[in-house]
């Protein structure tokens, strides 16, 4: 079983990565930067990378995780995450559902749950969600079918459904101080992140905010 309290200190900075964002830039030493600066939680989201490729990114992201002891997650390909050892998965709404994702990878493993309802959220716990992906919380670019999530449905779930969240989807350093006031255990960051150029730095900033 996942201990809670640790966890809840892993989700605080939780990087996702995105080589569309990252462009023609190194993805190795951009993630590694990101890591170096302090991110605690590493999500491998690759949504137009083949399996081999992915394997390929998978297996280095965990030896580098485990450098800078980060946790690793794997966002939909729970075959991979096996694969490579990853700490857990990440399921969305429309990927394979979070029961059948727990049979799979057993009680040792994370198992995160994308939600943006009260039904999502509380169904995510039935089924064994470790934690709860809630957003979209702006418009975000990453995801360009995302519905937001109102802050009185973030509310509403933080009430009734008593599991870790992080927040995520159009968060950046201008807009995070509009969720401070729900105490997330963490925030989900992708391109507020990637695009920067000193990554490393950017991540301290945000452990700074935050």
């Amino acid at each position: 079983m996942i201990n809670r309290d640790i966890l809840k200190k892993d989700l605080k900075m939780y990087l996702i990565t995105d080589s569309d964002i990252l462009k023609d830039r190194d993805f190795y030493k951009c993630i590694e930067d990101g890591l170096k600066g302090g991110a605690t939680m590493l999500q491998l989201r690759e949504k137009n990378t083949d399996g081999g490729e992915f394997l390929e990114k998978a297996l280095k992201l965990r030896e580098l995780t485990r450098k800078y002891n980060a946790k690793f997650i794997i966002n939909d390909r729970i075959d991979i995450a096996l694969l490579c050892d990853a700490d857990g998965v990440h399921v969305g709404q429309s990927d394979i559902d979070a029961k059948s994702a727990r049979k799979l990878i057993g009680q040792d493993k994370i198992l995160g749950v994308s939600a943006r309802t009260i039904e999502e959220a509380q169904r995510a716990k039935e089924d064994g969600a470790d934690y709860l992906g809630i957003g979209a919380m702006f418009t975000t670019s990453t995801k360009l079918d995302a519905k937001s999530v109102s802050f009185e449905v973030l509310q509403d779930i933080k009430e009734k459904v008593n599991l870790p969240f992080v927040l995520i989807g159009g968060i950046n350093l201008n807009n995070v101080c509009e969720l401070k006031q729900f105490n997330p255990d963490g925030y989900a960051i992708i391109s507020a992140i990637l695009k920067e150029e000193d990554i490393c730095a950017e991540v301290k900033k945000w452990i700074d905010v935050i």
